[in-house]
């Protein structure tokens, strides 16, 4: 995003950027749940037009490197789920890869939706999640519609299709609005002009609250489902 050189502060303290990635290059390869099953049944570099590859390593272990910003945001000790490491922090070690930590029991909802960050940032919006917060937070809209592109729905959509996974209730969302064609495109926000995305954001925000019943009905048996507080019609918190 033009900001490149802030990347070093992933080297605070006495680790190098250089040795950050030396060490998570070196982790042991994982099989937890279907991740390799599903990364075998995809061919990449026909889908992307990318060379890159997928490496998984386990998420406990991937903390327990004690890394300056090894979980994102949203991530937390023995969730059953995963993240997409920053690929600054791997690529000088291993141009070759990108790396996925993952907990031992991923579900399939969670693996699709790092695996579409993956296919996203290889061949789509080029935009790597967990580095989006400081453009949110200028323009004051929800990082998740900065992070969750046209692109990125689109892998969402083809990956839960091809391999029969029941996405969770916040990936219905996206794939909903995905669908009525509301998610910011990736070059909308590579061109950081702030009100095109802000009117994008506030725009989807107002449409939910307009479909509150409709978006409720589609996710209240989906996985992750947080009913709305009573006294509150369903929906109203969106």
């Amino acid at each position: 995003m033009g900001r490149e050189d802030e990347l070093n502060l992933f080297g605070i303290g006495e680790m190098s950027v250089e040795e950050m990635g030396a060490r998570i290059t070196a982790l042991p390869p994982v099989r937890h749940g279907r991740c390799q099953e599903i990364v075998d049944a995809l061919d990449i570099k026909a889908l992307t037009g990318s060379d890159m590859g997928i490496k998984f390593v386990d998420l406990e272990t991937y903390d327990g490197l004690g890394l300056f910003g090894s979980l994102q945001r949203g991530e937390s000790r023995g969730r059953e789920g995963g993240i997409f490491v920053n690929i600054h922090k791997t690529i000088g070690a291993d141009p070759d890869h990108v790396y996925l930590a993952v907990s031992k029991n991923i579900d399939d909802a969670s693996l699709i939706h790092q695996l579409a960050h993956v296919l996203d940032y290889l061949g789509g919006s080029r935009l790597m999640p967990g580095t989006l917060e400081p453009l949110a937070f200028e323009l004051d809209i929800p990082v998740e519609h900065l992070e969750h592109t046209e692109e990125f729905g689109h892998w969402l959509c083809y990956l839960a299709e091809k391999f029969r996974v029941t996405l969770d209730a916040d990936d219905t969302i996206i794939a909903y609005l995905h669908n009525k064609g509301l998610l910011l495109k990736g070059r909308e926000i590579q061109g950081k002009n702030g009100f095109i995305i802000k009117s994008k954001s506030d725009r989807i925000l107002r449409f939910l609250k307009e479909h509150q019943e409709e978006v409720d009905a589609l996710i209240r048996t989906r996985p992750g489902y947080i009913g709305p507080p009573a006294g509150k019609k369903p929906g109203d918190s969106l």
